[in-house]
């Protein structure tokens, strides 16, 4: 058995405190989205940007929710 594909592949469910930490994420990753949007020309460059953007509001996320 190995515990990181074990912690990786489990529910890990909202500790106290851990939802409002996932708001103030998204809420600054979406101030950044606006800012991307208004800037850069629609290409794939700024697409990419965003899906990259929103990837690492998963990931931060997730390394909340695995790690503490």
């Amino acid at each position: 058995m190995n515990p990181q594909i074990e912690n990786n592949f489990r529910y890990h469910a909202p500790k106290p405190g851990q939802p409002e930490i996932y708001q103030q994420i998204r809420e600054k990753a979406k101030e950044l989205a606006y800012l991307i949007d208004e800037l850069a020309p629609n290409s794939r460059e700024k697409a990419l940007a965003m899906t990259n953007l929103e990837q690492s509001v998963f990931w931060a996320n997730a390394a909340i929710a695995r790690n503490e």
